[in-house]
């Protein structure tokens, strides 16, 4: 995610910001430039067009800002939420608000990839997520996609919980985040890749396989006897192995997590001397704010050097590597692929001044 600064100090903020920590300044992030601007009587003026606070700037902390001409009162990423906890289910409500903030951040990225976003509101099989708690309903909530519509379950969003289900599942990485971007990678196969006559179908069948298999009878093999023993060779986790839409699904997320952190590294200035890491013989690294069609084995190259030093940080601090999985030739050509749907689904982006 690029770096963001106060509209009224120009310190540096982050996306979450309500209130400016240098000069307290009440601000608003505005979805059609990626700025923040300041806000005031509950609207920021936005040359010279007064956009309204989101209705859930108290309950969800949410700090984005809404077109007055649209005449709604939530913002564009609250507009996705189609199921919720009731009221009386507080807890599950203020999980709610936690979910909410990653699900900002994931649309945020997906309008930077310039990704087709359309809200179940406007169009039938279109985008909406059915937000529920396991534990409010007391029965399971099962985390998954069909036909447009993502269900997560919020008690996913309890540290302790997740941590669990990790280890139950021995999976190396496992957030909130993760879920989003994981699901929301079916929902983007179904309308980039899957629809009639798409000249990526048959690419995308030959790297993952005929996603026309039976996904009941994939489930069931996948719990009961799990990976197979030589998975990295060809996959980039164990639950990718289960289905082709899983893989599909796993190198989209994984996708997005090296496009967010490569956006991340370069727009705060990074920049990685090779020659120091190992005696590398090579130029220096400097991670892009975006690489276009042609340049993913670039970004790939990038990604091997900077998630390298993000490793070593995190084992510094005694922590699990941030980005504990391995890209070989198999899952790069994979990911590739993904590069190339995304690429060329691209609809013009405005950029941020």
């Amino acid at each position: 995610m690029r770096s963001f600064g106060c509209p009224q100090c120009r310190i540096n903020i982050s996306f979450e910001t309500l209130n400016c920590w240098s000069c307290g300044a009440k601000v608003g992030f505005h979805p059609p430039t990626h700025r923040f601007y300041v806000i005031d009587d509950d609207a920021a003026d936005v040359d010279g067009v007064s956009w309204e606070e989101c209705a859930n700037r108290r309950e969800w902390a949410c700090n984005w800002l809404v077109d007055p001409a649209t005449g709604r009162t939530m913002c564009d990423s609250a507009r996705y939420i189609r199921g919720r906890p009731s009221a009386d289910e507080t807890a599950a409500l203020e999980k709610l608000a936690d979910t909410a903030h990653w699900l900002r951040r994931l649309i945020y990225q997906l309008d930077h990839l310039g990704l087709p976003l359309e809200s179940y509101h406007d169009k039938e099989g279109a985008l909406a997520f059915d937000m529920f708690s396991s534990i409010a309903l007391g029965h399971p909530v099962t985390i998954g996609h069909a036909n447009g519509v993502i269900t997560i379950d919020l008690a996913e969003s309890l540290d302790d919980r997740r941590e669990r289900l990790r280890i139950q599942l021995g999976e190396p990485y496992r957030t909130m985040l993760g879920h989003l971007r994981h699901e929301v990678g079916h929902y983007y196969e179904s309308i980039l890749v899957e629809k009639p006559g798409g000249e990526l179908l048959d690419e995308c069948r030959e790297l993952f396989g005929d996603e026309r298999a039976s996904y009941s009878d994939a489930i069931k093999h996948h719990y009961k006897y799990g990976a197979p023993q030589d998975w990295r060779d060809s996959y980039i986790s164990e639950y990718a192995t289960m289905h082709p839409w899983e893989d599909f699904a796993e190198c989209f997320a994984h996708y997005l997590h090296l496009t967010d952190t490569m956006e991340t590294a370069g727009a705060s200035g990074m920049m990685l001397s090779t020659a120091r890491i190992n005696d590398y013989d090579g130029p220096p690294i400097s991670p892009r704010f975006d690489y276009g069609p042609e340049h993913f084995e670039v970004m790939l190259e990038d990604w091997f050097w900077v998630k390298t030093f993000f490793n070593r940080i995190n084992r510094s601090m005694g922590d699990r590597d941030l980005y504990p999985f391995e890209i070989n030739d198999v899952v790069a050509r994979k990911l590739a692929f993904v590069h190339k749907v995304v690429t060329s689904a691209k609809r013009p982006v405005q950029q941020p001044a």
